[in-house]
């Protein structure tokens, strides 16, 4: 369940957003002042924070300008001053958005779920691709394209493929990448690996270009970037 805060001293507007929050499925906690927002704020974890701009005690801009010495909480500002310097005031202390009372609730809505759309991307882990000249092999999906098009491997090339682009220009002995793709206690014999780099190169390669996996004379293949 997403956390909110909401930070604003207008009790009958708190209530209305609140009840509207809650009935969405948000825990929802109130603060009405600056100083009590900013401590529960700071001392608690929240996804997401509602932020009046004229708070007693404290002001909006103030308590976001201290927020972000210690947390990246997304904040949207609450504010019946809707001039542009305060816009950029706003945004320049800290939050994230900024919406001029009196709003429509459906547009908050659509405010705090382009921020936490926005959260989750942010979270998202970025995909590893591995890439050596014009091919990308991305191991979570376990495409590989050369040139944009698709090269359908089987399982052993993949993984061949593999070792080969996390060690770069580094050559790879047959016992190494026997170890490494079939396992060190493999009963298949080394020659076997010749098989599957042949069955690479011909995937690979482009007629009348430099493979892209070169043999090492008496030790076994490299990849070179």
């Amino acid at each position: 369940m997403k956390r909110i805060l909401i930070i604003e001293d207008e009790k009958s507007l708190v209530r209305f957003i609140q009840l509207e929050l809650e009935h969405e499925n948000f825990f929802v906690k109130v603060a009405y002042d600056g100083k009590s927002g900013l401590h529960v704020a700071l001392t608690e974890e929240w996804d997401l924070i509602l932020l009046d701009l004229m708070l007693p005690y404290i002001d909006g801009m103030e308590v976001c300008r201290r927020l972000r010495e210690y947390k990246s909480t997304p904040v949207i500002m609450l504010t019946a001053r809707d001039a542009i310097n305060d816009r950029i005031q706003g945004l320049d202390s800290g939050a994230d958005d900024y919406i001029a009372k009196p709003f429509d609730i459906d547009e908050l809505f659509a405010r705090i779920r382009a921020i936490f759309r926005r959260v989750e991307l942010e979270e998202r882990p970025v995909r590893s691709v591995l890439s050596i000249r014009d091919i990308a092999v991305d191991p979570d999906s376990r495409v590989v394209t050369r040139s944009g098009m698709t090269i359908e491997l089987t399982k052993r090339e993949f993984d061949l493929l593999i070792v080969f682009l996390k060690n770069p220009n580094m050559v790879q002995t047959r016992d190494m990448l026997l170890d490494q793709v079939w396992g060190y206690d493999s009963l298949v014999e080394t020659k076997v690996v010749d098989v599957y780099v042949r069955y690479l190169r011909h995937k690979l390669d482009v007629p009348g270009e430099e493979s892209i996996i070169q043999t090492v004379r008496g030790i076994g293949y490299v990849v070179r970037t």
